[in-house]
């Protein structure tokens, strides 16, 4: 199996580059249409072919696919695949995770296809010695994901076989936003402190590694590729698209559904309906300090990612977070040592009043989170009650309902200007329900899309609960269902 026998026709200039680069984490970054994924899927064939062959003759490989959730993977991203290696190629294994075995004459190249919200799949790739990774639109994934991947890669095929000739993990994305990870470093952003410390962080580790041999004499540790604006006369994969393509894709859409999309720049779009229409940014984004005479509350929410939002509720009854502590890929244990320690650092004098966290956890779990989760947390020093309840129109009503109250002239929930990021841009848009699709109507799932914004958005919510909100929810529900009229229709 080569490259040329699935007759590819190269996107453009760019492309080209991806699928030339031999940087140890290899990017490339662009509008809908302009062949990213497709180029990933031929890298992932050319390092294949790159193995040594070994004594049955078939060069060996084992590579992970990796997406944010598990629909997109399959509608997606295994799409993208089987356009281009179909199932009846080897053998295919749909679930468990979907895994896709090809064995020729001279190949023999296992892909193991894993989403992000499957922890026990994400357990399972981590522990794995692979070829190499790729990793669809990671501008859903955090940095943790592929600092998990460089020890993963490159173990396979063990040395004795002939070793792997050049492990890479190559990723790509749609534009993603300007405080992402991706931007911090393809753009060298050195604009805040945090930015700096990740930019220098990947300085050092280049050195590291190539001082201890890691990296090739002039391979570099990242390397990104942007394609150009699809409106541009330099646009990529035009040959393989449709003449009205980008006017059809771009009619109806915002300007800054277009700048992301279509001319491919950094940007936020709202995807999905969001689950806090009544946020606005102007109204609830404020600057404020704790006042060190209230007691704080603290909202927690577990799984794969935990995730946690620290806060106060002024004498006046206004909500107020300050901090928000997001983690990924985080075992109980170890996210309590992050919080504790996150805690004495910032909010050392404070009295805290409530630590409320999620009563399910995640569905995934082998045993009941109350038996573990939070017994786990309080022998390391945080102790956290579960929530009363765990349904998702109490926990949307606690949130929604403070930020609709005007108490003295100001909004009754508000978000630290600099101290919440991810809970921001949750609450902007980012955190929201997803589309059905269903032709000629607009509806949307019941529950928030699971996204890289979501489990501090739902620790929040727990937080509120723990506050009180939630029972002035059900109360308000519980009136109104005693003053209905007899003979009311509804």
């Amino acid at each position: 199996m080569t490259v040329a026998e699935y007759h590819y026709i190269s996107p453009g200039p760019v492309a080209d580059a991806f699928l030339d680069s031999e940087a140890f984490i290899d990017g490339i970054r662009g509008p809908i249409g302009s062949g990213k994924s497709t180029a990933a899927v031929m890298k992932l064939i050319k390092i294949a072919n790159a193995q040594v062959v070994q004594a049955d003759g078939r060069k060996h490989s084992r590579i992970a696919v990796i997406r944010n959730t598990y629909p997109e993977l399959t509608t997606t991203t295994i799409k993208t695949w089987h356009q281009w290696i179909p199932e009846s190629v080897g053998h295919w294994r749909a679930s468990g995770p979907p895994t896709h075995h090809i064995i020729d004459d001279n190949i023999d190249m296992e892909v193991l296809f894993v989403s992000l919200d499957r922890p026990k799949d994400v357990r399972k790739v981590l522990g794995m010695e692979l070829t190499a990774a790729w990793v669809n639109e990671a501008r859903e994934v955090g940095k943790s994901l592929i600092d998990g991947l460089t020890g993963r890669v490159g173990r396979f095929p063990p040395k004795r076989d002939g070793g792997c000739v050049n492990p890479q993990i190559i990723m790509d994305t749609n534009p993603p936003e300007v405080d992402h990870w991706w931007y911090v470093l393809a753009e060298r952003d050195t604009s805040s402190q945090r930015n700096a410390d990740l930019v220098q962080s990947v300085i050092d580790a280049e050195k590291e590694m190539r001082a201890a041999g890691l990296l090739k004499r002039n391979q570099p540790l990242f390397e990104f590729h942007a394609q150009p604006d699809a409106n541009s006369p330099d646009a990529e994969n035009r040959v393989n698209l449709p003449s009205d393509y980008y006017a059809k894709a771009s009619a109806g859409k915002s300007e800054e559904w277009k700048k992301v999309y279509i001319r491919g720049e950094y940007g936020f779009v709202q995807d999905g309906r969001p689950v806090y229409p009544e946020f606005r940014e102007s109204l609830h984004v404020k600057l404020f300090e704790f006042n060190p005479r209230l007691p704080l509350s603290i909202g927690i929410d577990f799984g794969n990612t935990p995730a946690a939002t620290i806060g106060q509720r002024t004498f006046t009854g206004i909500h107020r977070v300050r901090w928000e502590v997001v983690t990924e890929h985080m075992g109980a244990k170890q996210f309590a040592v992050v919080l504790k320690g996150f805690i004495e650092e910032r909010v050392p004098n404070f009295e805290i009043s409530s630590i409320t966290g999620d009563p399910a956890g995640d569905a995934d779990s082998e045993h009941n989170i109350e038996d573990t989760c939070f017994k786990i947390l309080k022998a390391n020093g945080v102790d956290a009650k579960p929530a009363h309840t765990n349904e998702f129109t109490v926990r949307r009503e606690a949130h929604a309902q403070a930020m609709m109250r005007i108490i003295d002239g100001e909004v009754g929930f508000q978000v630290h200007e600099h101290g919440c990021p991810t809970l921001r841009r949750g609450l902007a848009g980012m955190y929201r329900f997803r589309r059905v699709q269903i032709v000629g109507d607009e509806r949307y799932h019941d529950k928030p899309d699971k996204n890289s914004v979501s489990h501090v958005c739902e620790a929040d919510q727990y937080r509120m609960l723990g506050c009180g909100e939630g029972r002035v929810v059900l109360r308000g529900q519980l009136g109104a269902k005693r003053i209905r009229p007899a003979y009311s229709l509804t």
